[in-house]
């Protein structure tokens, strides 16, 4: 087997200033803290991010143990080829203020590809979107944060492209959660905008949330992310038996915003009829909102027929707020 070759990229800066002295200084450059690891022979590179969001955690500790399995002296994860660059937490400003956001209150999904002389938010958007272009390959993984869980899951955009459509399929298979979704190619300000515009191919993965770190998801991610290095020729490791369910795409211009889907029609507490991963049909009924009485209720049904792949578990929701997406299983165009 191919000798283990480690290499640190230095980065400027990186050890001078952390990234809550950087939120202060508005002309300071961002530096992602990143952990490379390479192989004696050349090959593809593949960048592999968490906590693009500072509540999302399962991604963090999985992307931690990755680095610790490489660094483990007396049994070392053997890269036989390429590269893999490894980020924690790109957001950690976000992380710092165990919120979902900087102290600018800007979403970072929503603001690549940034710009080096703006927000703490838009600095480590631009910061992240070099790392995307330099890549051949990457991963994005992700949680539902503070307010949402979400089933397992990979996804990517329905890109333009065939060859590179197949190519992120094909990880998303390789990474091996239960649900596949493909959606729309056309939304902005993600990890994932960059990355299509670069010609890269690219995954993003979600696993639960609701401001936990769940072992099991944790366990789920570094398989995942060994799954799709394997799959790419990097590592020497067999691929598991299926563990997928469902593989939706959705061509629809707004597919795969989940923000936007099943609002709440009134700020309140939002009581579940549902669980996640369920199947639901038109008319369902999805849950309850009342006040925080108990009062004026506002039961909210399906417009749709498919598997609930989001969930809030945070009870209080605000007017427009989305109380669960679902991933349609019958799409009428």
């Amino acid at each position: 087997m191919v000798d283990f070759v480690l290499r640190i990229f230095a980065r400027k800066n990186s050890h001078r200033n952390s990234i809550l002295d950087q939120s202060d200084m508005s002309d300071m450059p961002v530096t992602l803290r990143s952990r490379t690891f390479e192989g004696r022979v050349a090959g593809s590179h593949l960048l592999i991010t968490g906590g693009v969001h500072g509540d999302e955690f399962e991604p963090m500790e999985a992307i931690r143990g990755l680095i610790r399995a490489f660094d483990d002296e007396s049994n070392p994860l053997v890269l036989i080829q390429g590269s893999v660059t490894l980020v924690p937490v790109v957001n950690e400003a976000a992380f710092v203020r165990g919120h979902r956001m900087a102290d600018d209150e800007k979403d970072l999904a929503r603001t690549c590809p940034g710009s080096a002389d703006g927000t703490i938010t838009e600095r480590t958007a631009h910061a992240l979107s070099g790392l995307i272009r330099d890549a051949d390959f990457y991963i994005d993984l992700h949680t539902g944060g503070t307010e949402l869980s979400v089933y397992p899951l990979t996804g990517y955009v329905l890109h333009p492209n065939a060859e590179i459509l197949d190519k992120q399929r094909a990880m998303a298979r390789a990474f091996n959660l239960p649900f596949i979704w493909g959606t729309s190619p056309e939304l902005k300000g993600r990890s994932l905008s960059v990355a299509r515009d670069a010609g890269v191919p690219a995954i993003y993965a979600e696993y639960l949330g609701s401001s936990v770190c769940d072992p099991v998801g944790v366990e789920a991610y570094v398989d995942g992310c060994l799954n799709v290095m394997a799959h790419l020729g990097m590592l020497d490791r067999p691929q598991p038996a299926s563990r997928i369910e469902h593989v939706v795409e959705d061509t629809r211009p707004d597919s795969g915003h989940m923000q936007i889907c099943n609002p709440s029609p009134t700020t309140g507490y939002f009581q579940p009829a549902v669980s996640l991963g369920q199947t639901v049909k038109r008319g369902e009924l999805l849950g309850t909102v009342c006040d925080a009485t108990g009062n004026g209720q506002a039961p909210m049904h399906s417009s749709q027929t498919g598997v609930i792949v989001v969930l809030r578990t945070f009870p209080r929701v605000r007017k427009g707020e989305t109380v669960c997406v679902i991933a349609e299983t019958e799409i009428n165009s």
